[in-house]
Parts: structure tokens; sequence; C-alpha cells
């Protein structure tokens, strides 16, 4: 005899826009609900135990690990995706810093970086370069030595505080 399947609604904001949704899984991960029923397939999984930092968004600007939050713990929150970061076809500065600065290759673990660095840019809007290393040090990257994405985290931070220019 099977344990009987328990539906709840979730209700939250998405990227700027409300998101209410019936018969969700208690058991549905934020990740899977955020990629199947919301189709914002930028959140990716990499390893489902909270490790690589693929999946990080933000609740309530806050970086989250996605794929160990169950979407029903998210209800009544704001959540920012990597889908959320530009504003229509204009890039977030991190977004353009990435790009200019060759900080992706083949892109798997960008939009947990970009996240998880749009949380440390709210939260300190010029960091050193070693705040920068520490702050985004849960994530993981298998394609590059990390440098090209601190340059650009540092490149976007003066883009932001009006710097653009500097030798970043």
């Amino acid at each position: 005899m099977s344990a009987p399947q328990i539906s709840l609604t979730v209700a939250f904001d998405v990227n700027g826009k409300s998101c209410a949704r019936h018969n969700v899984e208690a058991r549905r991960t934020l990740a899977d609900f955020l990629r199947e029923d919301m189709s914002l397939t930028g959140t990716h999984l990499g390893c489902e135990h909270g490790a690589c930092g693929a999946c990080t968004v933000l609740i309530d600007g806050a970086p989250a690990r996605s794929c160990l939050t169950l979407a029903a713990q998210a209800n009544g929150t704001q959540i920012t995706t990597v889908e959320g970061l530009a504003h229509g076809a204009v890039l977030h500065p991190l977004q353009r810093a990435f790009k200019e600065k060759h900080a992706l290759q083949c892109g798997f673990c960008t939009p947990g970086f970009l996240v998880a660095a749009a949380a440390l840019l709210s939260e300190n809007p010029d960091p050193t370069e070693l705040q920068v290393r520490e702050y985004l040090s849960g994530n993981i990257c298998r394609c590059t030595g990390y440098q090209f994405i601190i340059a650009a985290v540092l490149a976007a931070a003066a883009e932001i505080n009006g710097k653009a220019g500097s030798n970043v």
C-alpha cells in the first residue's frame, strides 16, 4: 500500500510575475517546479545535493539552492531566476560582463554564478576580489579557472558604481 500523495497550492512571484498553481506535490522541488511547470529552464540541475550551485535562485533577495528547496517552502515569496536578471532585451551588467570577460565556457554553471553574483552585488555593491571569491565559493565550474568569472563580477560592480573603464 503506497502513501497518499499530498498536493498543495503554491503562490509566489517569479521574476516579477504572480504565479499560483494548484495540486503541486508536497515533495516537488522548486527547481523542478521552475523548470517544468514555469518553463524557466535557466535554473540548471547539477548535483541535486546543493553542492554545485547551478540551481541557485534568489528567494526574497537571498541566494538559495532550488534543488534543496521545496516549491511549497517558497510559498508567498519573491523568486528571481537568471531569466529575471535582464530587463527585456537589456542584459544585466553581470550578464554583459560575463560575455565581455569570457567568464563562461560550456555555460552550465553560469546561471547559478550570475544569480549568486547578483545577490553579492545587492549586499555589497563594491566588493573586493577576495570578497567575490569567498561569496562565490559555493558555486562550482568545471571549465574555467574562475579568474574570468571573478573579473566579470568586478567589472559589473564597476559599471554599476559608475567606475566603468577602470582597470578591472
